[in-house]
C-alpha cells in the first residue's frame, strides 16, 4: 500500500510541474523569495505574460551594470515627459519594457496589444507610391482552358527609373481545378508573375516585383495568361464553365517616389493612361469657350490627343473656369491667353510672349497640367499645331496597320490587296495543349471601300499537329467577328502533321476597319469519353499550332458605298479621305454639344489615323455639296437634312424622353377584334418567316436579294426609348456623304456619343441609321436598303470585274435574269450558225 501512494504522489508531483511549464520560464519569482515551494504556481493563468510579467526575460549571462549598456534612441512618444515642464517621473515597469522592446525578442504568445507603434516611415513610402491603373477595359476576363490577351502601357522615363511592383486582384469559377490551373503575368515578354488559379470563394489580391530595367520608356507589351482546366469535367461543354475575371480597379502598377507622377515632356502624352473603370478622361479648361474663333484649334487639339494616347475610351469635356479633380486615367488642359487665365492658373512668363505649350504643376493639387498659351489665338492656334503635327498624315497616304495596340496588341495589319500574311506576324506565337478546347484570336483590317462580302473567301494556311489519342470528329473551326466561317474535321486516326492545310474563310462577315479572326481546335479522345479522376489535370500535349500558318487574303472589290455607317465606324469613310476641311455644323457652342463633339472626333480621328480637318459651319446653306457633319439637339437641326437622310421632321417635336411620353399616353384598350386580327395575321407572318428562314439556311438567300431594284428607304422616326442618333444619307444633289448625329437634348447628346465610341459598342455602327438607348444600353442598326456607289480606286478592268462578280452575287434575281439572257443569246445564235452549214437538200 504505501508503495502505492509512493507512486501516486510520484505521478502527481511529476504531472503539476508540466502543467507548470505551461507558463514562460521566468526565474524572477525565485530569485526573489529563495526555496518557494512550486505548488502555488498552479494557481497561475495559463497566459500570465503580458498581465504578470512586464519585464523582459532576463539573459542567462549577467546583466552588465546600466551604465555599461549601449545607449537606445527612445521611441518619439517616449521624449515626452522630457520635453514637458513638470518634473519628469520615474516610468513604470511597463513603459521601461516598451521602451527596450526594439532592442529584445518579441514572445511568440505576446499580445498584440504590447507592439510598439508603427514608425512612420513605412506610411510615408506608401503615400510617395504613384498609381498607374493598366486595364483598358471596364471588365476583363479569361475563358476557357486557355486564353491569352495582349496590349501596350506607356511608360515616361520618370517612371521607368522608379522601382516598380505590378498588383492585381483576381477571381475564378468554382470549377476551376487549382492544381492544373496557371495564372501568368509577362512584360515585355518576360513572366513576372506565375501562380495557380484558386481564388473561387473571393478575390484575391496578388504583387510581384517588376525586375529593374525591365520597363523602358515608351511602349512596353503587358500579357494575362491563363491555362485553366475543369475540376471533375471532361467534355468540351464544361470548358465554356472556366474563367478568371481581373478587377481594373485593382490592377494596376506602383512606382515608388513622386517624380514618377511628373511629366516633363509633351511626349507624355501618350502615358495617360486609364483611370479604375478602364476610361481615359481629357478635360479642357477654356475661359473663351463660347467665342465662334476658338472652337476650330480645340477640335484639332483634342484629336491629336486622341490619336497621342491612342485609349480605346476617351472622353472630353469642356468648362470654362474650373480645374477638374485630378486622378489616374485623367488630364487636365488649360488653354487661353494670359488675360483670360489669370483667374484660373499662374502662368508662366514665357506664355505672355511667345506661344507656349508645356506641362506645368497644379499649386493646389501638384498634379500636372498641361499649358497651351499665348499673346493671341493665332498664337495659341500654333502652340496647338506643335502638339498636333506629328501626328498628321496627308490624306492620300496609305498605311500599313490600323492602331490597336492600347487594347489589342500588336496593331492589326491593313490589307489593301492580295496578300500572305504569318501568324507570327499576326502576334500568335507557337503553342502546346493538352486541353479539350484550344482558341485563339488575331486581328486584321481591310479598308473602308471593301466591297467583297458576298462572294470573296480567305484561306488560312494551318500549321498544325496532333496525337494518336485525338478522335475522329474532332475538328477545326474559324470564327470571323465572332461567326462561324469554316469548319474541317478532323477524320484520320493515329495522329498526323497538318502542313499548310487550306481551309478556305468566307469573307461575308468581313467589315471595313477592324476584323477579329479567332481559330478554335474541338480535340475529343478517350480518355475524356472515361473521365477518370486526374483526367482533366493531364499534361500530354495532344494538339500543336505553329506560328508559321499563314492568312492569305486575295484581292477583292474596291468601292466606296454611300451611305456606309460601318465605314465611319471602321476608317472614319468618307472623312478620312477629305482632301478639304468637312464642314461642321453645330447648333450652338456650350459645353454639353462641344465636349460631345471632341469626343466622336477623337474616336473618328483614331481608326482615320490622323486628325480630321473640321471647319465650322453656320448655317447649312454654307456647307454646298461637300461631305458634312452635323451635330447638335433635334430640336436645332435644319428640317431639310432630316428630310434627306429620311428621318420623321416631326421627331423634332415628338421625339422626347420616355418617361414624359408615357405620362400622355393613355391607357390602351384591348378587345377581342384586335386579337383576332393579330393571330390571324400571325399565323401568316410565322409561316413567311419560317420560309425564309429556310431560304437563308440552306441557300443563303434573303428575300432582300430576291429583287431586281432595291426598295425605297422608308422613313425612320425614333422611339421614345431611343436617347441618341446617328444616321448617314446622301446630300441634296447625291454627290456627297452627310451624317447626323443627335439626340432629344445636349446631355442626352454628351451621354449617347460617349456610350456609342466606347471600345465595346463603336464597331456596332452600321448600316444606314444607329441609335442608342440609355435605358436598356443597347445599339440598334437600321440596315442599308439603297446605296450608291463611290468611286475610290484607278479604273482598272480586274476591280470592275471584281465589283460585277459581288453584285452579281448579292442580287441573284438580277444575275438568274442575266443568265437566261446570255443562254438565250448563245442558243440564238448557235442554231443561226447551225442553219447555214451542212448541205440542205
Amino acid at each position: 500500500m504505501k508503495t502505492i501512494i509512493s507512486i501516486t504522489a510520484f505521478l502527481f508531483a511529476a504531472c503539476a510541474v508540466a502543467y507548470a511549464q505551461v507558463a514562460p520560464f521566468d526565474m524572477s519569482g525565485e530569485r526573489e523569495q529563495g526555496s518557494a515551494p512550486m505548488v502555488p504556481r498552479l494557481t497561475l493563468p495559463a497566459t500570465p505574460a503580458p498581465a504578470t510579467i512586464p519585464q523582459t526575460p532576463v539573459p542567462a549571462t549577467p546583466s552588465p551594470p546600466p551604465a555599461a549598456q549601449p545607449t537606445t534612441p527612445p521611441p518619439p512618444f517616449s521624449m515626452a515627459p522630457a520635453s514637458s515642464s513638470a518634473p519628469a517621473e520615474v516610468p513604470s515597469a511597463p513603459a521601461q519594457a516598451q521602451a527596450v522592446r526594439p532592442k529584445t525578442t518579441t514572445p511568440a504568445n505576446a499580445s498584440p496589444a504590447a507592439e510598439p507603434p508603427a514608425m512612420p516611415l513605412p506610411r510615408q513610402m506608401a503615400t510617395d507610391a504613384f498609381r498607374r491603373y493598366v486595364l483598358p477595359f471596364a471588365k476583363f476576363g479569361l475563358d476557357g482552358e486557355y486564353d491569352r490577351k495582349s496590349w501596350s502601357i506607356y511608360i515616361t522615363p520618370e517612371q521607368a527609373a522608379a522601382p516598380a511592383k505590378f498588383n492585381f486582384s483576381y477571381q475564378n469559377a468554382v470549377v476551376v481545378a487549382p492544381e492544373a490551373s496557371q495564372l501568368t503575368v509577362l512584360l515585355n515578354n518576360r513572366i513576372v508573375g506565375q501562380q495557380p488559379i484558386a481564388s473561387s470563394d473571393a478575390p484575391s489580391s496578388v504583387a510581384f516585383d517588376v525586375p529593374p530595367g525591365l520597363l523602358q520608356p515608351g511602349a512596353n507589351l503587358l500579357t494575362f495568361e491563363a491555362t485553366q482546366r475543369h475540376r471533375t469535367d471532361c467534355t468540351v461543354q464544361s470548358t465554356y464553365e472556366l474563367w478568371t475575371d481581373i478587377d481594373p480597379a485593382k490592377t494596376y502598377l506602383t512606382f515608388g517616389g513622386q517624380e514618377a507622377g511628373r511629366f516633363s515632356s509633351t511626349d507624355a502624352i501618350r502615358a495617360i493612361g486609364v483611370d479604375e473603370t478602364g476610361r481615359t478622361q481629357i478635360s479642357f479648361v477654356v475661359p473663351a469657350l463660347e467665342q465662334p474663333g476658338t472652337t476650330k484649334p480645340l477640335l484639332r487639339l483634342a484629336q491629336g490627343l486622341a490619336v497621342l494616347s491612342g485609349m480605346p475610351n476617351q472622353t472630353f469635356s469642356f468648362t470654362p473656369d474650373t480645374l477638374p479633380p485630378t486622378g489616374a486615367g485623367r488630364m487636365t488642359v488649360v488653354v487661353g491667353t494670359p488675360a483670360e487665365l489669370q483667374s484660373v492658373i499662374t502662368l508662366p512668363l514665357a506664355a505672355q510672349a511667345a506661344p507656349f505649350a508645356s506641362f506645368v504643376t497644379d499649386p493646389k493639387s501638384g498634379a500636372p497640367v498641361l499649358l497651351i498659351s499665348g499673346p493671341s489665338w493665332p498664337a495659341i492656334a500654333s502652340a496647338i499645331d506643335t502638339i498636333v503635327s506629328p501626328t498628321d498624315r496627308p490624306a492620300t497616304a496609305s498605311r500599313d496597320t490600323l492602331v490597336t495596340q492600347r487594347w489589342s496588341a500588336p496593331d492589326a495589319p491593313l490589307v489593301l490587296s492580295a496578300t500572305n500574311l504569318t501568324f507570327a506576324q499576326l502576334g500568335v506565337k507557337t503553342s502546346e495543349f493538352s486541353g479539350r478546347r484550344f482558341r485563339t484570336s488575331f486581328n486584321i483590317a481591310v479598308p473602308s471601300d471593301f466591297y467583297a462580302n458576298a462572294y470573296g473567301e480567305a484561306t488560312v494556311l494551318l500549321d498544325a499537329a496532333f496525337t494518336q489519342s485525338v478522335l475522329p470528329g474532332s475538328h477545326i473551326d474559324v470564327y470571323v467577328n465572332g461567326n462561324i466561317a469554316s469548319t474541317v474535321p478532323i477524320s484520320s486516326t493515329g495522329g498526323g502533321i497538318f502542313r499548310h492545310l487550306p481551309i478556305r474563310v468566307t469573307m461575308r462577315h468581313f467589315k471595313p476597319g477592324l476584323n477579329t479572326l479567332s481559330l478554335e481546335a474541338i480535340l475529343m479522345t478517350k480518355e475524356d469519353e472515361v473521365c477518370v479522376p486526374g483526367t482533366t489535370a493531364g499534361a500530354a500535349p495532344r494538339f500543336a499550332l505553329f506560328d508559321t500558318s499563314e492568312l492569305h487574303i486575295p484581292d477583292f472589290a474596291r468601292i466606296g458605298q454611300r451611305p456606309n455607317l460601318a465605314g465611319l465606324s471602321g476608317t472614319g469613310y468618307p472623312y478620312n479621305r477629305a482632301m478639304l476641311p468637312v464642314p461642321l455644323f453645330i447648333d450652338r457652342i456650350d459645353s454639353d454639344t462641344l465636349s460631345a463633339t471632341a469626343t466622336l472626333l477623337g474616336q473618328m480621328a483614331i481608326v482615320a489615323g490622323r486628325p480630321i480637318d473640321v471647319e465650322p459651319a453656320a448655317t447649312p446653306g454654307a456647307i454646298g455639296e461637300r461631305d458634312a457633319i452635323f451635330i447638335g439637339s433635334i430640336s436645332q437641326m435644319p428640317p431639310a437634312v432630316l428630310s434627306q437622310l429620311n428621318i420623321a421632321a416631326t421627331s423634332q417635336a415628338s421625339w422626347r424622353p420616355q418617361i414624359a411620353a408615357q405620362s400622355n399616353q393613355a391607357e390602351p384598350s384591348v378587345t377581342f377584334e384586335d386579337w383576332r386580327s393579330k393571330v390571324s395575321g400571325g399565323v401568316w407572318r410565322g409561316q413567311i418567316t419560317s420560309f425564309q428562314e429556310w431560304l437563308r439556311r440552306n441557300f443563303d438567300i434573303s428575300l432582300s436579294s430576291l429583287q431586281f431594284v432595291p426598295g425605297s428607304e422608308d422613313v425612320f422616326t425614333p422611339g421614345n426609348a431611343d436617347s441618341f442618333l446617328i444616321a448617314q444619307g446622301k446630300s441634296v444633289a447625291g454627290g456627297s456623304s452627310w451624317t447626323v448625329v443627335t439626340a432629344p437634348s445636349a446631355s442626352d447628346l454628351r451621354e449617347g456619343v460617349e456610350a456609342v465610341t466606347a471600345q465595346v459598342n463603336w464597331p456596332k455602327i452600321a448600316g444606314h441609321i444607329t441609335t442608342y438607348s440609355s435605358k436598356t444600353g443597347k445599339i440598334e442598326s437600321v440596315p442599308v436598303g439603297r446605296f450608291d456607289f463611290v468611286s475610290s480606286q484607278p479604273w482598272s478592268l480586274s476591280n470592275y470585274r471584281l465589283i460585277a462578280a459581288n453584285w452579281l452575287s448579292t442580287n441573284i434575281l438580277s444575275y438568274a435574269f442575266l443568265l437566261v439572257v446570255l443562254s438565250l443569246l448563245i442558243g440564238v445564235t448557235t442554231a443561226s450558225m447551225l442553219s447555214r452549214l451542212g448541205r440542205r437538200e
